[in-house]
């Protein structure tokens, strides 16, 4: 069984529970996908599969080389392409098999994996959250960064130092989101808090890999 599904962000919403919680929510479709190749331990060294995310209409444009990739697995060419880990061995996982959101359950925990809003050049403060200096008139250290290097020794700025520069447009995982509803006739499936990226961005769906206990 393929423990993961690829779908696109809707947008956010919010849903109340039976108690009268007012929660916020993402709505998400997921799927239909279809297994498009398969990674075996002895050939590729781990288990996997390869999934692509059907939708309509597919890409106009698709290269010689990926369009015989989905021909050898009876399916049409896919924009949104990602590998899923498997489990265990599950020989009864093949190409061109179909995964659909209903192995999901509400209250179900999943990470979702996507890529965050780009923000373009961004400072010190907005991009690691700096402190800054003193405030009052006659600082002169309001919003500068500070030191970032010795003189003496290494006489250079070590590479990996936080500073300005280009803000989000990243790979993010957000772990341990609980599902709240799932819709398998629409495609749809609602899990509870923000997922990553803009509306209409592709994401990653797959079953919690460190679950947290659930008060």
């Amino acid at each position: 069984m393929v423990n993961g599904i690829l779908g696109k962000k809707v947008g956010m919403t919010q849903v109340f529970e039976a108690n009268g919680d007012l929660v916020p929510a993402t709505v998400l479709r997921a799927g239909p996908c279809v297994v498009v190749q398969r990674k075996t331990a002895a050939k590729d060294g781990y288990d996997a599969v390869q999934l692509g995310l059907v939708e309509l209409p597919g890409p106009r444009r698709v290269t010689r080389a990926m369009e015989g990739h989905f021909k050898h697995a009876g399916a049409n060419p896919s924009r949104f392409v990602r590998e899923v880990r498997l489990t265990g061995t599950d020989e009864a996982v093949k190409i061109g098999d179909k995964v659909l959101v209903d192995q999901f359950q509400a209250n179900e925990l999943v990470d979702v994996v996507g890529v965050s809003k780009g923000r373009g050049f961004a400072g010190f403060h907005k991009r690691h959250h700096f402190g800054g200096g003193g405030a009052a008139h006659g600082s002169m250290f309001h919003r500068a960064p500070g030191s970032i290097g010795a003189s003496a020794f290494p006489s250079r700025v070590l590479k990996g130092t936080r500073a300005a520069g280009h803000m989000g447009a990243a790979r993010v995982t957000v772990r341990n989101l609980r599902i709240l509803r799932v819709n398998p006739e629409e495609h749809v499936m609602v899990v509870e808090g923000a997922v990553p990226g803009p509306d209409g961005a592709y994401v990653v769906v797959r079953k919690a890999k460190a679950p947290k206990r659930q008060g």
